[in-house]
């Protein structure tokens, strides 16, 4: 018998063009909120073979077992023992942690009068007692679908095609809460900006096709390099690259900031229409601010970005 397999949430480079299709196959894992032990256990004779199943009993248990596990799905008993379902399914659309999973309500033939309600409060489909096994299977099935194809989406619209760095937008969202963060808590927070040294003389070189394959050589090398927990790596614009380091001083920055420079210049690649270095460089800035007051994350920003040219006017391949 073939075993299933185990879904992957690594993101790989080139997401745009090697992101697989929805494999139904793929083990995720399911949250079962029912107060009948019999019904509970029809749910798992259909779809334990193919997914991990999780029980409660109410809704207590519920949304105790939703918040620590995150599933991929809820199959919610319109009556709970403590509670109606509908109230719950309103409270974890409410929840951002849980809001993004998809919940199938169970109900009899006549409860479908509170299907408009449920849908109302964020359910996404709808199962009736006694449930078919084939039904079920094809229902959750569906609904699993969506949810891989708007997560999809979702990343996709965070992260840059090329590289598969967190892109532009991701960056702005990311700094501006470790910035509110930062001021909440009187904490640093630390950016390194830097670009590739004379890389339109790379590109008109070496032609665009090795200029692309240069930045995801380098978008790999952050991920390999910035794995602190916290710490954030993105794709600023063009040939530009930004690491955000929340609680960091500015020693410690300038640290990881010398220890990229030299990555960068360990991956040897050539660039012989440099007038740096005969391999590709960068320039580094790295900036720091406690946030408070009236700051804004531009702040930041405006200083990294100055910093990065006070290092190319002091001769480029260095960090300032």
């Amino acid at each position: 018998m073939m075993v299933p397999k185990r879904a992957d949430s690594g993101l790989e480079m080139s997401i745009v063009n090697r992101m697989p299709g929805f494999d139904p196959d793929v083990r995720r894992t399911i949250v079962v909120i029912d107060q009948s032990s019999r019904t509970r256990a029809q749910i798992v004779a259909a779809l334990a073979p193919v997914h991990d199943i999780l029980e409660a009993k109410d809704g207590l248990d519920g949304i105790a077992l939703v918040a620590e596990r995150q599933p991929d799905l809820i199959l919610l008993d319109l009556r709970l023992a403590d509670g109606s379902g509908l109230e719950l399914c309103r409270s974890l659309k409410a929840d951002l942690r849980t809001r993004k999973i998809p919940i199938i309500i169970a109900t009899t033939a006549d409860e479908q009068i509170h299907e408009v309600e449920g849908l109302q409060v964020g359910a996404v489909d709808f199962v009736t007692h006694p449930i078919d096994p084939a039904i079920l299977r094809l229902r959750v099935r569906n609904q699993l679908a969506l949810k891989y194809y708007r997560d999809v989406l979702e990343r996709l619209s965070v992260v840059d095609g090329l590289t598969g760095a967190a892109n532009r937008r991701q960056f702005d969202t990311i700094l501006d809460r470790e910035w509110r963060r930062a001021k909440r808590l009187g904490k640093p927070v630390s950016l390194i900006m830097f670009d590739v040294d004379h890389f339109k003389k790379f590109n008109d070189h070496y032609g665009h096709l090795k200029g692309d394959d240069c930045l995801q050589r380098l978008a790999h090398l952050l991920e390999a390099m910035i794995h602190r927990p916290g710490d954030s790596a993105a794709r600023y614009g063009g040939e530009e690259f930004a690491i955000i380091l929340p609680e960091t001083e500015n020693t410690g920055a300038a640290i990881v900031a010398e220890r990229v420079r030299q990555g960068v210049e360990l991956l040897d690649i050539p660039h012989e229409a440099s007038s740096v270095a005969k391999h590709v460089t960068i320039s580094v800035g790295v900036a720091t601010v406690v946030p408070s007051g009236e700051d804004l994350p531009e702040t930041l920003v405006k200083l990294a970005d100055q910093r990065l040219y006070e290092a190319k006017r002091a001769g480029r391949n260095c960090t300032r």
